[in-house]
């Protein structure tokens, strides 16, 4: 109705209409797929098939009847995405297009598009630091000494036992560290494909949890195959989680699956091959297009050989005598010919001819190619058979473009060639435009500007293959140091090129990169291919070895890695990005001077390189120069603030000075950037934990573990700091769980022997050490735990051994000389102990707790004097400190000093101030009885003292102690054998 303000269909959806409302032929196949929708998809009776091959040759309907079965399954309440090879070309685009249509019809795929930015900062991220060699960071070592610390402070010895092997332990730690970081970060570097796939199942399951079904097409499977059945075989597997049973994959190609591939799902594909039209459906196609006459009803018959798409154009030139669809000459060109020839509009005609030279057409681009004359043609075209298309952009069919390329450009090469160029230009105008707001760094990471630089690439080529292949050539070294999509894109584009333009020379070029492609190491291979036979500059040659020398680094093939890059720099000395690759693979080397040196003097050339900086900043780490590494990742977010993985080296880089506050700061601005990065997650906990927020270590590690449940890393982290909270079950749960995922994780291992020699069980502390070491015999730590487990058990020959070996490792083990000290005290080796304290002393004279194990050592010598001056300068040293005042009260009881003494005692209890630990107050109640209370609460005292369930070592000492004071006056030796008589009888039981 005029003036109603109703808009209607436009002209180009009426045509569209139309076609479909005139569809003739694939009755069967339609009703197949409709009837199948109709089916319960969790029937077990008569169950929905669920994957369908749909195949024949090209031109034979195959993406029509696609079409079709997909508006035939959203009428039945399903969501719906299709992908062919226009779209994608590697997992990651396909995944994108997917979700990209599924969210046009049921709303956001918000976990998808999480996965996908983490999966695109993964890329860009750069590895951790490996620690110096026998050099353990600052942060290690506090995080260690405050996770032993839990165990128990036993009289004398109790200091030593708190802090149980810090500098060895930590070196554990950092080896850990440093292969988690490596997974997480040399590995990731290339992204995670698995963790999208993961995130693309669970959008499905929420869609399927609303709709009917969820069908997914992949159209030109044979083109596509090349990169999805991999993957597509993977998925149906469910490798990246269970796909919901009304979950429907439909496949349209040329060719058969894979033989061997499909072999396992071969009797679950419903195949629905397409053949040609039959004598009958051809003559109804003609019929509803209005060809009636039957001589040229036969004419087309035997023209066409009832190839649907041949058919369909036949049809749409409306023929009126043999004559006009006769003619001798290929098939598709004299179906294509024809129709061209029976469009009576010039512009109409235009359009088509002009339509067929972009590889993707939107309606600037149309425009572009058709100019003037085809003016208002673009609805009308997109309504012909041939156009097919989603999104933005539309396609010829391949036969209809291959013949009507073919055709302009041998009936007129000049105008073939000017045509290109006039495409060319326009493409190098829109990118232009693109780069006017884009930074240089980021063009290859913008669609629109790939889309407009590769349009422009193909159309040069066309135009002028000689002199366009040296530079098309060299657009090819960029987009492999992309990634393999990419690259593929560009290879494919080339090949196009090749078939449009006969070129003898870009034939070769195409099969020679073909055939690279299909390397298991497709990137090296055609890097490798274009530096063999490519007519590249100087420049392109330093880019396409510094692209080599980052992909071997990210194999873990860091000597080729370093030739290749020194290749870089002989072609180009400025290449910055080559010498900034050169000193990140120093980095991971160890090599730290010349690391720091080649990304200096990649920074002098372009200090723009917030990665390099950032490189920079993480060898200063790892050498710990902690204040250089901040300032580094510091000028790096000054450059780039939203560089989440800056943000978290920094707090890194806080975190082993010392500093955790800062530490948590930045990882949590990190967090705040992306709240899904694990790495993040789980070097906050460690801030936390060394902080001795033991509660909120344990929150980031479960946090990290929701995101990857497989991170044996975090697993063990948060049972250690379980074990540091004394919660000694749990810490032994994770670190079994994180040892069911790594059997050979000897850190791991010797943390669960701890947690286990935490707890009184020195047997399975020993399996579980011994297991370590077998793994790794050098390991100092573990060698120490298990000795110290061995002496804690009474096992002092076996426990010496231990230490012993762990000293022949490392001779400046400062913790395990103090502990073979303590393992010779209780063996009665007093000068052996005082020997090995005394070294523990040179190695660092303000060690209180050695003070205190050597004074202790010289009052059971009977060597008073020098016990007193040990004990008198601990206290000085540290007037808070419980255990030197405790142990001096002990030497002044074995000295008779016993009215004194009781004073005192009395005084400690009535203070309060906690005594060092459980087991010192046990053992405090004892000695209050021996001093204070009657000779009748004796035997009460001893029986209290051992219903505690003292361990074997507070034992040993408490006989050793009432030993000494056997030789006591005023009652005290009686008191002393008949407790100690008690305790031997009871212990003997």
């Amino acid at each position: 109705m005029a003036g109603s303000g109703h808009r209607g269909l436009s002209r180009g959806a009426l045509i569209r209409q139309r076609a479909k409302a005139r569809f003739v032929g694939r009755r069967a196949q339609l009703a197949l797929f409709t009837e199948n929708l109709a089916k319960d998809p969790h029937s077990e009776e008569d169950p929905a098939e669920f994957l369908f091959h749909v195949r024949g040759v090209g031109g034979v309907g195959k993406s029509t009847l696609l079409r079709q079965w997909q508006e035939a399954a959203r009428r039945a309440d399903a969501v719906t995405a299709v992908v062919d090879e226009n779209d994608v070309h590697g997992v990651q685009q396909a995944l994108a297009e997917l979700a990209r249509q599924l969210a046009e019809q049921a709303g956001p795929c918000k976990e998808f598009d999480r996965a996908v930015e983490q999966f695109h900062r993964d890329q860009t991220a750069q590895r951790e630091p490996m620690p110096v060699e026998d050099q353990a960071s600052v942060s290690s070592r506090v995080v260690t000494q405050a996770a032993l610390g839990a165990a128990s402070l036993l009289p004398g010895a109790g200091v030593i036992t708190a802090m149980a092997n810090p500098d060895a332990a930590a070196q554990g730690l950092d080896r850990l560290r440093s292969a988690s970081q490596a997974r997480a970060r040399r590995r990731g570097a290339g992204g995670d494909e698995a963790g999208v796939s993961r995130a693309f199942v669970a959008e499905l399951e929420r869609l399927c949890r609303r709709h009917r079904w969820v069908v997914l097409f992949f159209d030109t499977w044979e083109q596509t195959a090349r990169y999805l059945d991999g993957w597509l075989l993977r998925l149906l597997a469910e490798e990246f989680g269970a796909v919901p049973a009304n979950v429907m994959v439909v496949l349209a190609g040329r060719d058969d699956l894979a033989e061997r591939e499909w072999a396992p799902l071969r009797a679950q594909v419903a195949d629905v091959p397409l053949d040609v039209f039959t004598a009958a459906e051809t003559r109804a196609l003609l019929t509803a297009r209005g060809v009636s006459d039957p001589d040229v009803v036969e004419a087309v018959l035997r023209l066409s050989m009832g190839l649907p798409l041949l058919v369909e154009l036949l049809a749409l030139a409306r023929p009126h005598t043999v004559e006009e669809v006769d003619a001798g000459g290929d098939l598709a060109d004299v179906a294509v010919e024809r129709f061209v020839q029976w469009i009576t509009d010039p512009g109409q005609r235009e359009a088509v001819r002009a339509g067929a030279l972009p590889l993707q057409l939107n309606e600037d681009v149309f425009a572009a190619a058709a100019r003037p004359q085809a003016e208002g043609w673009w609805e009308w075209l997109c309504g012909q058979p041939f156009v097919g298309g989603r999104g933005g952009f539309k396609h010829y069919h391949a036969v209809v473009r291959a013949s009507l390329v073919r055709q302009q450009r041998t009936r007129s090469p000049q105008g073939w060639a000017s045509a290109q160029l006039r495409l060319a230009n326009m493409h190098a105008a829109w990118r232009i435009a693109v780069e006017e707001r884009l930074p240089e760094a980021k063009r290859w990471k913008d669609p629109g500007w790939r889309r407009h630089r590769l349009d422009e690439t193909y159309h040069r080529l066309c135009a002028h293959p000689a002199t366009q292949l040296t530079p098309a050539l060299e657009q090819v070294v960029q987009a492999a140091g992309q990634d393999t999509a990419v690259l593929r894109q560009w290879v494919e584009t080339l090949e196009q090129a090749a078939q449009d333009t006969a070129d003898a020379t870009l034939l070769a070029w195409s099969t020679r990169l073909r055939e690279a492609l299909a390397d298991d190491e497709p990137v090296l291979a055609c890097l490798a291919g274009l530096l063999a036979h490519g007519p590249l500059g100087a420049a392109a040659r330093s880019w396409a070895h510094t692209y080599r020398g980052h992909r071997l680094y990210l194999s873990d093939r860091d000597e080729e890695a370093l030739i290749e890059l020194d290749r870089a720099l002989a072609h180009d000395a400025r290449n910055a990005h080559a010498r900034a690759r050169r000193g990140e693979t120093h980095r991971w080397l160890g090599h730290h001077e010349q690391a720091v040196a080649d990304l200096t003097a990649a920074l002098d050339i372009d200090p723009t390189l917030a990665w390099a900086l950032a490189s920079r900043g993480q060898a200063h780490q790892q050498a710990g120069h902690y204040d250089q590494a901040v300032t580094d990742l510091t000028a790096a977010l000054d450059i780039d603030p939203t560089y989440a993985w800056a943000l978290a080296d920094r707090g890194e880089a806080h975190r082993q000075a010392g500093h955790y506050d800062q530490a948590v700061t930045d990882l949590t601005a990190a967090l705040d950037i992306d709240p899904t990065f694990a790495w993040a997650l789980g070097y906050r906990g460690h801030a936390h934990q060394q902080a001795g927020h033991y509660d909120q270590a344990v929150t980031d590690f479960t946090a990290a573990l929701e995101l990857d449940p497989s991170d044996a890393w975090v697993l063990g982290s948060r049972g250690q700091a379980h074990r540091q909270a004394g919660r000694y079950n749990q810490a032994v749960t994770d670190l079994t769980a994180a040892l069911d995922i790594d059997p050979t994780y000897a850190w791991a291992l010797a943390d669960r022997g701890e947690a286990h020699r935490q707890a009184g069980h020195y047997d399975q502390a020993v399996t579980d050490l011994t297991a370590a070491l077998d793994i790794d015999p050098t390991y100092a730590w573990a060698l120490g735990s298990r000795g110290q487990a061995h002496r804690q058990a009474g096992r002092y020959d076996q426990a010496l051994a231990d230490l012993t070996a762990a000293l022949d490792i490392d001779p400046t083990y400062a913790w395990a000389l103090a502990d073979r000290g303590e393992a010779h005290r209780q063996a009665g080796h007093y000068d052996q102990a005082v020997t090995d304290f005394t070294a523990v002393l040179e190695l660092d004279p303000a060690l209180t707790w050695a003070l205190i194990s050597r004074g202790q050592a010289h009052r059971q010598a009977g060597h008073y004097e020098k016990a007193r001056e040990d004990l008198e300068r601990a206290v000085e040293a540290d007037p808070e400190d419980l255990s030197s005042t405790f142990e001096k009260l002990m030497l002044d009881t074995v000295e008779g000093q016993l009215e004194a003494c009781a004073e005192q005692w009395s005084r400690l209890l009535a203070s309060p101030v906690s005594p060092p630990n459980e087991a010192s107050t046990r053992f405090l109640g004892l000695l209050r009885v021996l001093l204070l209370e009657p000779e009748s609460c004796v035997a009460e005292a001893t029986e209290e003292f051992l219903s505690a369930n003292p361990d074997h070592e507070t034992i040993t000492d408490a006989l050793a102690y009432l030993a000494e004071l056997t030789a006591g006056g005023d009652g005290v030796a009686d008191r002393a054998r008949q407790c100690r008589r008690l305790i031997v009888e009871r212990a003997s039981e």
